[in-house]
């Protein structure tokens, strides 16, 4: 059978991945087989540790292994909550028939795409060009004993991937010259994917440009639903930042539209638990209603922070209830003792994809007796006797509250209360299920987007908690990632660190210490962002384009050394290291540091106009907004600068930059501004500051 009619059969049934991640113990005497994983930390790679496949963890050892004996390589990347990965290994991985095939034939290597995106990358990018399809997880590379990919898929059945197997191996005992040019062209393919060109001349960021590629932006959009138009949705938060943005700086109404209508359909929908709070990845249906069940942590991060400045801009009470309660799981959930966050919950539990969440009839009417209590609740969260969704029921709700209240006779207060007691006895009684897997690895890139989201909660707010949550956070990734020289690592799990950091880590974390440093003005998280800036301009620089390598130069070469141009879910590192070398030179006048971001915006500006989907460069619009005007740096000095502070960082303000203390401390443009006795407020734009003022309201006028 040849394997094109395996990709046409296997994309329609391919996408993320979700199941239970629960602890495997080491103790090999509890197993029938036991194989290289067993030593590993990554919970994924720790779920494949009894397989009978002869696993080895991506490293020098299979690929020697794989030289020595002439054999073709199977790299097959997942993560701990991903369902079609656990599938397959169920079906495939676990049954001894396939594994003798993998063993005999093959050096099998299990990767966590979290831990290393470095090689999910290359060989998600060879699933690409190979299958000429849509390519997801799990991830299933064949290569050559060097490394080069030859052919990548997704999700196979059984049978189908005994034929690939036996299909991969015929060839390469039969026709070597036939892989030799598929490795060739792929590997060229994953070289050549990304490239991009310094480009020359002088940097002109107009507000023109801007307005067409946010006019561009918003014809994508759902305004009726939120969200992109189509199925699946996922919720993006960097998209809505850039219009939240955009509106502020214009007054475009559209862009605020975009923004409201997606957060009020996803806060009432499925996607979020209305029980526990938090985000599951994304909703299968075009309505926010059917999530697929994970919880991320860099999905919930973003979303606190968008949700947060949300709130600020409109004074939507649900914003702040939605970021309180997410709040509250991931205190709850995602939190380690020791400060760091974990990385997901699984769809699953108890081999069922959603069974933690979902609710039947009767069960929902056991635990709220009262007859009116039923009906309201059940009114209120679309509660079907036969279920709305495959026989069990998602809370969401699709009605306005005051259509509900005024149908059951109560004021809206009654309303409120009646539900907020009926959530609990839910809340308390699914506390007793159980629980979806927890993967407990702590990654630096997504802490850093979660200390963020505490910050920006923190901002909106003014709650004391999210202050200290944020910086037990920053003191977590000080003492634990942060190594000597300014390097970084990437992962951490029960006591040990030990990848070397990417792109994303340093860029992520440097953004969070200088959001930390607007609400501390302890000058010591810009020391370490600079200290962290320096690191990444000595080790990932690429000179020939002014752009960032995604992998140091200390990390061994694979088949391809690539950069991360695009934005996604997540902001793609280049974007990112560009906006923080942007704000951290702003702050510490370091005029390299703004030309080296001025460049990298240069050199993309071309790309974002020509694409009909601007959003997925949501990060680069950010910075292109910032370039346009130069922000306002509101300097804040004296006794009192704590709640002026506060004060003004309760409002939107992303044109705004802020720094002072107490003390002039050692940043530039607070010299000589410090005025015994009194408390200052110095707007400042380029340097250039206004005459300074007492109020944190005249302060505001002079920002807007």
């Amino acid at each position: 059978m040849r394997i094109s009619t395996f990709v046409i059969i296997l994309f329609a049934m391919l996408s993320s991945c979700n199941r239970p991640s629960g602890q495997v113990t080491s103790d090999a005497n509890k197993h029938r087989y036991t194989n290289k994983l067993v030593n590993e930390s990554s919970p994924y790679l720790l779920q494949h540790a009894h397989n009978p496949v002869d696993w080895y963890p991506w490293g020098d050892a299979a690929l020697a292994k794989a030289k020595k004996e002439d054999k073709l390589i199977i790299i097959s990347v997942g993560y701990a909550a991903c369902h079609w990965c656990h599938v397959m290994e169920h079906e495939s991985f676990e049954d001894t028939t396939v594994s003798k095939i993998m063993n005999e034939h093959f050096v099998s290597i299990k990767v966590d795409r979290e831990e290393r995106p470095d090689v999910d990358d290359v060989y998600m990018t060879a699933c690409q060009l190979a299958s000429k399809g849509g390519c997801g997880w799990p991830l299933n590379a064949f290569a050559l004993p060097d490394g080069r990919p030859v052919w990548a898929g997704t999700y196979f059945p059984k049978e189908n991937w005994m034929e690939i197997l036996e299909y991969f191996q015929n060839l390469y005992d039969t026709d070597r010259e036939k892989l030799e040019e598929y490795a060739k062209q792929i590997t060229e393919g994953i070289r050549t994917a990304e490239e991009i060109n310094l480009r020359t001349g002088d940097f002109d960021f107009s507000k023109e440009t801007l307005s067409g590629i946010a006019d561009q932006f918003m014809r994508n959009i759902d305004y009726e639903w939120g969200g992109r138009n189509g199925a699946p949705k996922f919720p993006m938060p960097n998209n809505w930042d850039f219009l939240l943005s955009y509106h502020y700086r214009t007054g475009d109404e559209k862009a605020l539209e975009a923004v409201t209508t997606t957060l009020d359909k996803m806060a009432i929908g499925g996607i979020y638990d209305q029980l526990g709070g938090g985000f599951a990845r994304y909703s299968t249906d075009s309505e926010w209603i059917v999530p697929h069940f994970e919880k991320m942590l860099y999905d919930n991060g973003q979303l606190v922070s968008l949700y947060a400045n949300a709130f600020k801009l409109t004074q939507n009470p649900m914003y702040k209830k939605v970021v309180d309660e997410t709040l509250t799981f991931i205190d709850r959930e995602l939190s380690d003792e020791n400060g760091g966050f974990y990385s997901s919950l699984d769809a699953d539990s108890e081999g069922e994809e959603g069974k933690f969440y979902v609710w039947q009839k009767s069960e929902i009417d056991s635990l709220l007796v009262d007859e009116n209590t039923i009906k309201v609740y059940s009114d209120y969260f679309n509660i079907k006797a036969k279920g709305n969704w495959e026989h069990s029921n998602i809370l969401y709700r699709t009605k306005a509250k005051e259509d509900i209240a005024k149908k059951h006779d109560l004021s809206i207060e009654d309303l409120d209360q009646l539900i907020a007691q009926a959530n609990k006895k839910l809340f308390d009684a699914r506390a007793s299920r159980i629980r979806p897997g927890l993967d407990d690895k702590v990654l630096t890139s997504w802490n850093a987007l979660m200390l963020k989201g505490y910050v920006d909660a923190y901002k909106a707010f003014g709650t004391a908690a999210y202050k200290e949550r944020a910086l037990k956070n920053a003191d977590f990734l000080l003492q634990n990632m942060l190594q000597d020289r300014g390097r970084l690592n990437r992962n951490y799990k029960d006591g040990q660190s030990v990848i070397n950091a990417f792109l994303d880590d340093y860029a992520l974390s440097i953004q969070a210490f200088i959001a930390l440093y607007e609400i501390t003005f302890d000058e010591k998280w810009l020391n370490t962002a600079n200290q962290l800036s320096e690191y990444v301009l000595a080790h990932f620089s690429d000179e020939e384009t002014g752009m960032f390598n995604y992998t140091s130069d200390l990390d061994p070469p694979l088949v391809a050394r690539k950069m991360e141009l695009s934005d996604n879910v997540i902001p793609g590192s280049n974007s990112s290291m560009a906006r923080s070398l942007f704000y951290l030179g702003t702050y510490l006048y370091k005029s390299d540091y703004i030309e080296r971001a001025q460049q990298m915006m240069y050199n993309m500006i071309t790309r974002i106009e020509a694409t009909e989907m601007p959003n997925f460069y949501s990060n680069w619009c950010l910075l292109y907004a910032d370039l346009t005007e130069s922000p306002y740096e509101v300097a804040i000095l004296g006794e009192d600068f704590e709640a002026i502070r506060e004060q003004l960082m309760a409002n939107y303000l992303p044109t705004a930059l802020f720094l002072g203390g107490k003390s002039e401390g050692d940043l530039e443009l607070l010299k000589d501004k410090l005025v015994e006795g009194e408390t200052m407020i110095y707007v400042c734009q380029n340097k250039v500051c206004k005459l300074p003022v007492n109020e944190a309201d005249e302060a505001l006028k002079l920002i807007r």
